[in-house]
């Protein structure tokens, strides 16, 4: 019986990381599919890539960062213009961002405080992506970061109450 018993725990352990192995491949796909549909405003210096608001799924679990990052990846890797740049500051950045928000959500209890900081966090580090534009096309560094930033704000702010609608349905929590 103990025997028995140690392989349905390993089975099941198995079974949970192929599960999160595929939530977030599934967000990741997500994340490229919304970015092909708004890919003109995603890669200027006004930036409106719906695709950021599952950013916010970092607060439900830290374990989501694996899909995101992955989606940033591979929409930088086949929609920018600019490739070699944002796999570096466009990945980075999002890297960054979430691993802050990982560290800041120890400490603060409730989603939308977690996606308020984390909408902030974003919005903040934008800097990298305007310091990316203003190497790139030599576009003046705080206006881009303005309105890069006003950008990543507007697209995490009203993904906030969307995000939080669909976690009733979904629970984000529970599905890695």
């Amino acid at each position: 019986m103990g025997a028995n018993a140690g392989a349905n725990s390993t089975g099941t352990a198995a079974a949970g990381k192929v599960k999160g192995i595929v939530v977030n491949g599934i967000i990741a796909a997500l994340y490229i599919a919304v970015s092909a549909l708004i890919q003109p405003f995603g890669f200027t210096q006004v930036q409106f890539r719906v695709s950021e608001m599952f950013n916010h799924l970092i607060v439900f679990n830290k374990k989501y960062i694996y899909g995101i990052v992955l989606g940033v990846f591979l929409t930088n890797l086949f929609f920018s213009p600019m490739k070699a740049y944002d796999l570096i500051f466009g990945v980075g950045q999002s890297v960054i961002a979430l691993l802050i928000t990982i560290a800041c959500a120890r400490f603060i209890k409730g989603i939308w405080a977690r996606m308020i900081v984390n909408t902030l966090v974003f919005t903040f580090t934008m800097f990298l992506i305007a310091l990316e534009l203003h190497l790139a096309f030599d576009l003046p560094f705080m206006f881009t970061w303005l309105t890069t930033a006003i950008g990543e704000f507007v697209v995490m702010a009203v993904g906030m109450p969307v995000m939080y609608v669909i976690n009733k349905r979904v629970r984000f929590d529970k599905m890695v």
